[in-house]
C-alpha cells in the first residue's frame, strides 16, 4: 500500500509539472505593543522567531483592553495612525507592504488580522487565521493564541501555488485516492512536535526541582505540627506525595526514553503534557510544604513565605480599579462602591498583620485566618456585584441566565498560580474564593454568550469596516469575536 501511495504521489507531482522547493523566511522584524499587558514576551519572541514565512514579513502585534462594543478595526487603525505611521502605506490609505498586523482585545473579546497589499489573503483565509486562535483565547491563553494565529498566517500569506489547497482539488482523483495532504500533515506533526518538546522540557525541570528537594520536603513535612489547623490540612495533602513521586519517576523514565521521532504523534504529546502537569503539581506541593513549615514555625524565611500567602489578596486589590473602569462593569452600582470601600479599608491591613507576626502578637494561623476572611469577604462582594453587572447588561431573563451561568462556572473561581502556590489555595477547594481576574473572565464570557444570542452574525461573521474615523482607508483586514 505504501508503494502504491508513493507511486500515486509521484504521479500527482508529475501531473502538475513538478514544483520547486519553498523558500522559508523568518520574520524581518517583530514589534509588540502589549498595552493590555497580557502577553508573555519571553515566550512570544522565541516562538515567533521559529516561525517560517513564505516571504520576508514584518510582524506587528497590538493588544488593548477595550469594550465589547468597540470596532476593533477602527481602534487598530487609530493606534497605528497615532503611534506607528510606518505600519501604513506612503499614501496612508492601506497597510504597509510586507506587514502582518495581529490585534487582540482580551477585554472586548476580539481578534483582528491586517495585511499589507503584498501579503493580503482571501476573506475565507482571514477567517481561518482568526479561527486558529479562538479555542486558546477562550481559555485566556493569550500568548499561545497569538502565536497560533501568526503561525497560521505565515502558512497562508504568499503561499506558493503548488501548496494551494485548490491544487489538490484540481489534481482530483489521484490525491483523493492517495489520501495525500502534505501541508496539513506537516503542520499537525510540527504542532505535536513543539507541544511534545515544550512539555518534556517543563516536566523535566519540575521533576528535577522535586528530586533535588525531596529530602528537604520530607524534613519540612516532619516538622509541621499535626495539631495545627492549617498544618494538619497540608499534611493531609502530603500523604500521597511519596507514592506520587515514585509514579512520576516512572513517567520521567518513559518520557525521556521515547524516541524523538515519536514526538510528532498526538498520543506522545498528550502523555508528555500529562507528565509535565504531574511534575508541576508535585513541584507546587513541595513549595507549599516548605512555606507551611517556615511560616507556622516562624523560621528564618518566614517573611518570604508570608508574602506568598498574601500575593493573591494583593493582586485582587490591585485589579479592582481596573475592573470597575469599564462601563459595562456597572461602576456606578452600590456593589461597586462596596468593592472600592473594601479595597480602601483592606489595603493597609497586610502590613499590620506582618507587624503582628514580627512582634509575636499574632499567631501565624490567626494571620492566615485574616487572609482567608478578607478573601471570603471579597468573594461575597464579587458575587453581589455580579448581579449588578448582569442587571445592567442583560435585557431579558434568558440573557441574565446566560450571563449568570458563565459567571458561576469554574471560570469564575481563583485559578491563578499565586493562589495555587499558597497554603489557602492548597487546603481549600478552588471555588472557595473568587478572584477579580476570574470575575472578569466570567463576565466577558457571559457578554460573549449574550452577543451570540442577540446576533449570530455579530459574534461570528466578523467585521471589515474601519468605522467613521477610518475615512477612505481600505487596507486589507478584519476582526471577529471569540
Amino acid at each position: 500500500m505504501r508503494k502504491l501511495l508513493t507511486v500515486l504521489a509521484l504521479g500527482a507531482m508529475l501531473l502538475i509539472g513538478g514544483a520547486p522547493a519553498a523558500q522559508a523566511a523568518a520574520a524581518t522584524d517583530i514589534v509588540v505593543e502589549d498595552t493590555a499587558g497580557t502577553l508573555d514576551l519571553d515566550t512570544l519572541f522565541p516562538a515567533i522567531e521559529e516561525i517560517d514565512f513564505n516571504e520576508p514579513t514584518k510582524v506587528a502585534i497590538y493588544t488593548r483592553n477595550g469594550e465589547f462594543s468597540d470596532n476593533l478595526n477602527e481602534e487598530v487603525l487609530r493606534f497605528a495612525r497615532e503611534n506607528h505611521p510606518e505600519w501604513l502605506s506612503p499614501d496612508k490609505q492601506k497597510w504597509a507592504d510586507s506587514l502582518f498586523l495581529f490585534a487582540l482585545d482580551p477585554m472586548g473579546r476580539q481578534v483582528g488580522t491586517y495585511f499589507g497589499e503584498d501579503r493580503k489573503v482571501s476573506p475565507g483565509q482571514r477567517d481561518d487565521i482568526q479561527a486558529a486562535t479562538k479555542d486558546l483565547f477562550s481559555e485566556a491563553q493569550w500568548t499561545e493564541g497569538t502565536v497560533a494565529g501568526i503561525e497560521r498566517a505565515a502558512q497562508t500569506m504568499n503561499r506558493p501555488w503548488y501548496e494551494s489547497p485548490r491544487l489538490y482539488a484540481w489534481s482530483g482523483v489521484i490525491l483523493v485516492v492517495g489520501g495525500i495532504s502534505t501541508g496539513s500533515t506537516l503542520y499537525v506533526r510540527r504542532t505535536y512536535r513543539k507541544r511534545s518538546a515544550k512539555a518534556l522540557g517543563a516536566g523535566n525541570a519540575s521533576y528535577a526541582n522535586v528530586s533535588m528537594d525531596l529530602e528537604v520536603t520530607e524534613l519540612n513535612a516532619k516538622t509541621i505540627g499535626s495539631d495545627s489547623r492549617y498544618g494538619s490540612l497540608v499534611l493531609e495533602k502530603y500523604r500521597g506525595f511519596s507514592s506520587a513521586y515514585n509514579q512520576l519517576a516512572e513517567q520521567s523514565n518513559k518520557a525521556n526514553g521515547l524516541e524523538t521521532k515519536l514526538h510528532v504523534r498526538k498520543q506522545t504529546a498528550l502523555f508528555l503534557e500529562k507528565y509535565a502537569a504531574n511534575a508541576s503539581e508535585l513541584d507546587r506541593m513541595d513549595d507549599v510544604i516548605a512555606d507551611t513549615n517556615m511560616l507556622l514555625n516562624m523560621g528564618s524565611g518566614w517573611a518570604g513565605a508570608w508574602e506568598r500567602q498574601l500575593a493573591p489578596l494583593r493582586e485582587d486589590l490591585a485589579e479592582i480599579d481596573e475592573l470597575l473602569s469599564h462601563k459595562d462593569a456597572a461602576p456606578e452600582a452600590p456593589s461597586a462602591m462596596a468593592l472600592r470601600r473594601f479595597k480602601s479599608m483592606t489595603a493597609a491591613e497586610p502590613e499590620k498583620w506582618a507587624a503582628g507576626l514580627q512582634a509575636g502578637n499574632l499567631d501565624p494561623e490567626d494571620a492566615l485566618d485574616k487572609i482567608a476572611a478578607a478573601r471570603q469577604e471579597l468573594t461575597g462582594l464579587l458575587k453581589d456585584h455580579s448581579e449588578a453587572v448582569i442587571a445592567k447588561y442583560a435585557k431579558t431573563t434568558k440573557e441574565a441566565k446566560l450571563m449568570r451561568e458563565a459567571m458561576r462556572t469554574p471560570k469564575a473561581p481563583d485559578t491563578r498560580r499565586s493562589s495555587s502556590h499558597s497554603i489557602l489555595g492548597t487546603v481549600y477547594p478552588s471555588n472557595r474564593f473568587w478572584s477579580v481576574v476570574g470575575f472578569t473572565s466570567g463576565f466577558r464570557s457571559g457578554q460573549s454568550s449574550v452577543q451570540e444570542s442577540r446576533s449570530a452574525s455579530s459574534s461570528s461573521g466578523g467585521s471589515t469596516g474601519y468605522g467613521s474615523s477610518g475615512g477612505s482607508f481600505s487596507g486589507s483586514g478584519s476582526s471577529s469575536r471569540f
